[in-house]
């Protein structure tokens, strides 16, 4: 924009410049000729008093036809200019109020009117989206958490409504029923309360120097029992001579647990888990890959949304809240990492890849 003002006012006054030299070679010598003709005499006095005047007129004759096309050009430019800024500027308040009022589907095109212009209109563009995203991760969620919500509560109902008309007594088997419940609702909660500490920057980290080959051989360890009564085998590899990682231990094992139950749930019986780390350029980068079910490749852009499932029947069945990814990922951006997912696509098995900056 900067350079169409000034390539606008440079042409002011590339105008004014031509005008008044056009006036002054069409309009200064005959001027000049007429004064000099004027004057008829041998007087010097005269003669140079007629010069004077000639000179005055044809300079006074040009200033006023320059400035007079000068102002013409300035205002013809400022009206072509101040016009397409303004019709751009307008778009742009059409754009926002109906953003504010939840027209999220708003798009702007390109008004050609420089650069500033442009990133202005793709940044409404790109902020008509992210509201747009997070308004349907919104209705999705509520609707997830009103299910998960409805399930121990219709559970928690019916074993109430048995003792209340004694078809069940309060025996082992029933309060435990009732613990069950009241337990994945207290998961749920926490879950959620988690997930927003998280993403909103509140996190506690408690740091220390970790060697990831014990991080490795902990999580393995935690693990091992769930994977041998489901069938599915554990692996863990790790290179050598790696360094250190500046974690909080308990935030890091929170993190693998969830990765590795994630591959567990997605692993049927017989299939393989491998957990391993290495050293790159971004630092340690540790990885959970499986042979499982897969990822879908629509699925894989919104595994870390809150509340996302890409299987949504099964994941119920085991009891997950829908949030451990997003947990997991805000633990390792908090940590100055990064949590990835891949896969080539359902029945090829899925990697999750956290890689922590070595410590310095």
């Amino acid at each position: 924009m900067s350079t169409r003002f000034f390539a606008g006012q440079a042409a002011v006054v590339a105008a004014m410049t031509a005008s008044m030299i056009a006036v002054s070679l069409l309009v200064g010598p005959g001027v000049f000729h007429e004064h000099m003709m004027m004057a008829g005499t041998d007087d010097p006095r005269t003669a140079a008093q007629h010069a004077e005047q000639a000179f005055l007129s044809s300079a006074w004759i040009t200033l006023a036809a320059g400035l007079a096309l000068g102002v013409l050009a300035a205002l013809v430019v400022s009206l072509f200019s101040a016009g397409r800024l303004r019709r751009s500027l307008d778009d742009l308040t059409t754009a926002a109020r109906r953003i504010a009022r939840g027209r999220y589907d708003i798009r702007l095109t390109d008004p050609r009117a420089g650069r500033e212009l442009a990133a202005l209109v793709a940044s409404v563009n790109e902020l008509a989206e992210t509201i747009s995203a997070t308004e349907a991760t919104r209705r999705r969620m509520l609707t997830d958490l009103a299910h998960e919500l409805r399930t121990p509560l219709a559970s928690l109902d019916a074993v109430l409504e048995g003792l209340e008309d004694g078809v069940l007594v309060a025996d082992e088997p029933t309060l435990a029923a009732l613990r069950t419940q009241s337990s994945r609702i207290g998961r749920l909660v926490s879950d959620v309360r988690d997930v927003s500490a998280a993403e909103e920057g509140r996190l506690t980290l408690r740091r220390a120097s970790l060697s990831p080959v014990e991080i490795l051989g902990q999580a393995r360890a935690a693990a091992l029992p769930g994977f041998e009564r489901a069938g599915v085998r554990l692996v863990a590899r790790a290179s050598d001579e790696l360094p250190f990682v500046d974690a909080d231990p308990d935030r890091i094992a929170q993190v693998l647990a969830n990765l590795l139950s994630n591959a567990l749930r997605h692993t049927p019986a017989g299939g393989r888990v491998e957990i391993s780390a290495r050293l790159d350029a971004a630092g340690v980068r540790f990885a959970v890959a499986d042979d499982g079910a897969g990822i879908e490749p629509d699925a894989l852009a919104h595994v870390f949304e809150r509340f996302y499932r890409a299987d949504t029947a099964r994941d119920r069945g085991h009891g997950g809240s829908g949030v451990g990814l997003t947990i997991s990922r805000a633990i390792v951006r908090a940590h100055g990492g990064e949590l990835t997912a891949s896969s080539a696509g359902p029945g090829t098995g899925a990697t999750f890849t956290l890689t922590l900056p070595a410590a310095s």
